[in-house]
């Protein structure tokens, strides 16, 4: 048998209280009351919920919250300001510094920007790769070319497109994995394996080289109309695939290379013509001395010197892989993503699933040996731009709002609340009673966002918020290593480790 219940009766003050107590003739107002008191409504099994929403409930509950004299400031407090602002944990922020007790010798300047551009992944990148060429050179500061990376992307990341929805032609366009292709085909997005295998088939230059342009730094408008022209493309491709006419099969290999030429001719334009991986350039620069040196080389040979050992040989580019830290999946298993990636001879995406105690101390040992650390993590998760701090405590939400966050980590990918959606540097950690507290981490937002450009993690939000870690794999153990010779479990296009930064 079920329960049933009255709706809940909003309070007397006690003025109203008093003059009912003291009247033998109830007026009609408190014959109503009376009546509520008795009368229910219809039962109810104890486990369904209220079907409605009810306004009467809506306005007992409003009435309960604003008799609270704090939730009347909150309200003013937060109409002219974001919460975040307004309920800012001042104490965190001035705990979390700039003291850090291990920090690599070379962190590499001046702090770059990447605009209005999802060019992280790019940006974290080359920010690594720099440390090397600036030790090669005797340079004080250097940056690398993003947009010449950017540029080649975006053409192998449309001969990509072009080769996974000839593939998935028998499928039908309303499927998840199809849908899920033509959303975003040449994303400004990407990945550790992703950037890798771009080095290694074009190279790298210097920024003055190839600079950005207003496309490369405001790459909306640009990635809507490439877009617009592959899903247009994706049609005809898709048609020919299927068709059961030897003629329109025979015609596929020709319209897709005639599609390719169409985009590359769209992004030449709109980025300009990049130098030729193979050709040489010429670059002209100034050494820490201030002496003027010129080199004349291929951007493959140039890019080379960034794959090439590192300062104190303990480290060398070509043995970085990707430790990531996923609580949905089995730990110690390797991972990867079904019909993700850029260049399609290149290296798949791999993911090697460990604890979060292994993949920090990799990175520590990264720091000890000097070098910078490329990690992938959801930046905008109680972290506070101005100050350059993340911590989970950086905003005070029950002071405001009287509420917690509790999902937990697994919880927050599994249901879409957290994802792997910005790529960062790890330059420095402080360390306490054997433990670490904090990390140093370079952003490339410009020196206006942060210490300039600096920011500090907490070590807390670290194992909340951070997902990846690329690490050289002689610093962690066989077991570890010995992940990288097992067939990968293939997770879908939709899953959350599929987000690139």
């Amino acid at each position: 048998m079920g329960t049933s219940y009255s709706q809940p009766v909003r309070p007397l003050d006690e003025k109203s209280a008093r003059a009912k107590r003291n009247t033998t003739d109830p007026s009609p107002a408190d014959r109503r009351i009376e009546k509520h008191e008795t009368e229910s409504p219809p039962p109810y099994q104890a486990e369904e919920p209220e079907p409605t929403v009810s306004l009467r409930r809506l306005q007992d509950w409003n009435e309960t919250l604003l008799g609270d004299p704090k939730n009347r400031l909150a309200i003013s407090s937060l109409a002219s300001a974001s919460y975040t602002d307004v309920l800012a944990n001042r104490s965190a922020i001035q705990s979390d510094t700039q003291i850090f007790s291990l920090k690599i010798p070379i962190e590499g300047s001046p702090i770059t920007n990447q605009r209005s551009s999802g060019r992280c992944w790019l940006f974290a990148s080359t920010n690594i790769f720099r440390v090397p060429i600036i030790k090669a050179y005797g340079l004080s500061d250097f940056e690398l070319s993003q947009a010449y990376l950017f540029y080649w992307d975006k053409i192998e990341k449309a001969n990509w497109f072009f080769e996974t929805i000839i593939e998935t032609a028998d499928e039908d366009v309303s499927s998840r994995l199809v849908q899920k292709l033509l959303e975003d085909p040449v994303t400004d997005g990407g990945q550790w394996d992703m950037v890798a295998n771009l080095v290694k088939k074009y190279g790298l230059v210097p920024h003055d080289v190839y600079p950005d342009n207003f496309n490369a730094q405001n790459s909306s408008k640009m990635n809507w109309l490439l877009t617009a022209k592959l899903r247009e493309h994706a049609f005809v491709l898709r048609k020919l695939a299927r068709s059961p006419h030897p003629k329109d099969r025979a015609q596929l290999a020709e319209s897709k290379e005639n599609f390719l030429k169409e985009i590359h001719s769209l992004v030449t334009l709109l980025l300009g013509p990049p130098p030729n991986p193979d050709e040489p350039f010429v670059w002209q620069y100034n050494n820490a001395e201030g002496k003027a040196r010129e080199i004349r080389q291929t951007p493959l040979e140039f890019g080379r010197q960034a794959f090439s050992q590192s300062s104190n040989s303990k480290v060398s580019p070509t043995r970085l892989y990707s430790l990531v830290n996923d609580p949905r999946n089995e730990y110690h298993r390797l991972l990867t993503v079904d019909k993700l990636g850029n260049v399609k001879e290149g290296q798949p995406l791999t993911y090697v699933n460990v604890e979060m105690k292994i993949l920090k101390n990799a990175v520590i040992s990264m720091l000890k040996a000097g070098h910078p650390v490329f990690f992938g993590c959801d930046v905008g998760k109680f972290s506070d731009r101005v100050s350059g701090v993340m911590d989970p405590d950086v905003v005070d939400l029950s002071l405001g709002f009287n509420v917690t966050l509790g999902l937990n980590k697994a919880e927050r990918l599994a249901s879409g609340e957290s994802a792997m959606t910005h790529a960062m540097v790890i330059t420095a950690v402080h360390i306490e009673n054997g433990h670490p507290v904090r990390w140093r981490v370079e952003n490339s937002w410009g020196e206006g966002s942060g210490d300039k450009g600096w920011y500090v993690m907490t070590d807390r939000w670290m194992d909340e918020y951070t997902f990846q870690a690329v690490v050289d794999f002689n610093f962690v153990s066989k077991e570890v290593r010995d992940i990288l010779r097992q067939s990968p479990k293939v997770l879908p296009r939709w899953d959350p480790l599929g987000v690139l930064a």
